[in-house]
């Protein structure tokens, strides 16, 4: 039986090229409550640092469609949004957010 961080370390790497879902959306499909959404960063980060390195990070993003961007990764991810056709509004959230929203079934 998988645990949770396992969940969402298969979750994650499934997202769909073009879409993106929510930290939310994967903590509820990999079977956490309401607060469990706040440890996908820190769950996806140690699992990049055990050898997972093709974690879509890019493809996830806050309830409200806005993105997670720094300094240090903003050229890349905009590179791989523009290579996915997914557009990044001037306020920094995905537009057709609704439309381009994986769910997990």
């Amino acid at each position: 039986m998988k645990t949770f961080s396992e969940w969402v370390v298969e979750l994650a790497r499934e997202i769909p090229k073009g879409r993106v879902t929510t930290y939310g959306r994967i903590a509820k499909a990999a079977g956490g409550g309401g607060m469990a959404a706040q440890s996908i960063t820190s769950i996806l980060g140690k699992a990049y640092r055990n050898g997972i390195t093709d974690i879509p990070w890019h493809r996830i993003v806050y309830a409200d469609g806005r993105i997670w961007i720094t300094a240090r990764h903003k050229k890349e991810r905009m590179r791989l949004y523009k290579k996915e056709g997914i557009e990044v509004d001037k306020r920094g959230r995905i537009k057709d957010f609704q439309d381009r929203l994986h769910e997990f079934t």
